[in-house]
């Protein structure tokens, strides 16, 4: 299985200059889809630290880039909505967020924000011992007790980068209910941000649909419950407001 995929075929929202070469690293398998952007696509084109593959491949082999808490190896390991990326020996830390078209983004914030990350729970599993599973979106999970519910998101610490101390502790929760802040991440409204109003469930295999509205430009708009992920309570979360 070919590595690289051709630019013109590579998704929108990489925003990556689509005639400039031919080709383009290819996503590996891993915490995000197919439309995850490849870290070293990210180092190239978004930041400019690296001029090509063989750079980004030394600057992660020098273990220089923590994305979620844990330093990567992989050019091809793929950066989703709401991961934490930092570059310690830039002093720069990151947040991956998505824009108002739907593109992925790269948001400087403090190093302080950069020790958290905010979390979609895809699902929780009952394991041995009769213990709770949370299962994230991005493909960690993390022991928790039962007040916590599938689509509802959780900010955890990501811990040291070498020992893992302190990582994966949860200190806060934004449950999926009406009057809830949400972020659309998929579909037309991809990027927009509004408050939950309606929940329509639907007895069939036919998605859930969520009504949300933005009060700020006084939009109402609708998409599936699989595209929500939760951003706040009665507002967006302090430590995402200014970057959304």
């Amino acid at each position: 299985m070919s590595n690289h995929l051709k630019r013109l075929v590579a998704p929108e929202s990489w925003r990556i200059p689509k005639k400039a070469e031919k080709f383009v690293m290819k996503t590996a398998p891993g915490p995000h889809d197919a439309g995850g952007l490849p870290v070293g696509v990210w180092l190239r084109e978004h930041i400019g630290i690296a001029q090509n593959a063989s750079e980004a491949r030394k600057i992660l082999h020098q273990r220089d880039v923590i994305v979620n808490g844990r330093p990567c190896r992989d050019t091809r390991i793929g950066l989703g909505v709401f991961d934490i990326v930092s570059i310690p020996r830039l002093g720069r830390h990151y947040r991956i967020q998505l824009d108002k078209r739907g593109n992925l983004i790269s948001v400087e914030i403090p190093e302080e924000s950069a020790k958290t990350r905010l979390c979609k729970i895809q699902n929780k599993t009952t394991i041995k011992g009769g213990k709770m599973q949370l299962n994230l979106a991005y493909g960690a999970n993390i022991l928790a007790d039962n007040t916590y519910r599938a689509k509802d998101s959780i900010v955890v610490t990501l811990g040291d980068p070498e020992t893992g101390e302190g990582r994966f502790q949860i200190i806060d929760h934004f449950p999926f209910t009406e009057g809830n802040v949400a972020m659309v991440v998929g579909g037309k409204h991809s990027g927009k941000v509004g408050r939950i109003v309606e929940i329509i469930k639907t007895a069939s295999s036919v998605p859930n649909r969520v009504v949300l509205v933005d009060d700020s430009a006084d939009e109402r708009f609708e998409t599936i419950e699989e595209y929500i992920f939760m951003v706040g309570r009665s507002g967006i979360a302090p430590e995402l407001e200014a970057s959304i």
